[in-house]
């Protein structure tokens, strides 16, 4: 359902539909109890914070403030003080980006985006594309979480042609992520799953989760619940596990859903203070306008 809606509004450019209709996309066994769990704790949870609806407004106000930032205008003019502001909205991504909160690492953080936002209707491409951006920086541990900007910034801008594709979605290398956790079978903890961490794969579990929550009753903003759905399924991972790389950005849960809020950003702003969790390479809290967000 999902597909085919992206697929016609990419019709104005045979050339994405036909790249789109054409993508490999495995086959994922998931499980539905599992997922049905989820969505009742996301349900369940956020009730005492004005119900999901609420959450829904605020992924798609991240949303609007990416596509400003980065699809209303050039990319190559973008500045340095309203990537700061995008960065904060990006979990696995903000505490570790401060060697590019300054110049000239920013150009070379610039000029990368420019590449990787290049060419959008070709989504054949899209593997090459987040790959290419990739190499633009060291390829070392320190820098594995430069795929999940790549991921965060293609979904941000465009979330109908690209799906939420972070590693803590899906993590082939790792055999982890929303993916793993989903999985139909009695001893998936001991299993290595055969799926790539590829754009068709993201498809497909959209395409998923999407046809899961409109048999559930849920058929406005799908997009949108479908990030809320893999952040909820991945929050109880960290709840239950307490992964030691997660924990440096994940600490103790105070609510149901911080882990949830965390893992889509949405904790970047302490409400009437405009202090976020951004670092710079010296430690210093990065300060924006909150007023918006709070409106």
């Amino acid at each position: 359902m999902l597909d085919a809606m992206m697929q016609s509004r990419s019709s104005r450019s045979g050339k994405g539909r036909d790249s789109v209709a054409a993508i490999e996309r495995p086959t994922l066994d998931l499980s539905g109890p599992r997922l049905t769990t989820a969505l009742q704790t996301l349900i369940d949870g956020s009730e005492e914070f004005g119900g999901i609806e609420r959450y829904v407004d605020a992924v798609k106000l991240k949303t609007t403030l990416f596509q400003e930032a980065l699809r209303d205008r050039d990319p190559a003019q973008l500045e340095l003080e309203t990537f700061k502001g995008l960065c904060t909205f990006m979990a696995s991504v903000r505490r570790r980006v401060g060697t590019y909160l300054e110049e000239p690492g920013f150009f070379v953080m610039r000029d990368a985006i420019v590449e990787l936002l290049a060419d959008d209707q070709d989504a054949s491409a899209i593997d090459t594309r987040i790959s290419i951006f990739c190499n633009c920086f060291p390829q070392d541990k320190r820098h594995r979480w430069v795929r999940d900007l790549a991921a965060e910034i293609l979904h941000n801008t465009n979330p109908e042609r690209y799906p939420l594709m972070s590693r803590w979605v899906w993590d082939n290398k790792s055999n982890s992520g929303v993916i793993r956790e989903i999985w139909h079978g009695d001893d998936v903890d001991h299993i290595s799953i055969a799926v790539p961490d590829g754009y068709g794969t993201f498809i497909m579990l959209r395409e998923e989760l999407s046809q899961f929550l409109t048999r559930n009753g849920l058929f406005d903003d799908i997009l949108f619940y479908a990030d809320l759905l893999c952040a909820q399924v991945y929050a109880g991972y960290i709840c239950e596990q307490g992964n030691t790389y997660l924990r440096a950005d994940f600490v103790t849960a105070e609510d149901p859903l911080v882990h949830t809020r965390r893992l889509l950003g949405l904790d970047a702003v302490k409400p009437g203070s405009g202090r976020t969790r951004l670092k710079t390479v010296g430690d210093d809290v990065f300060v924006i306008d909150d007023s918006r967000l709070l409106s």
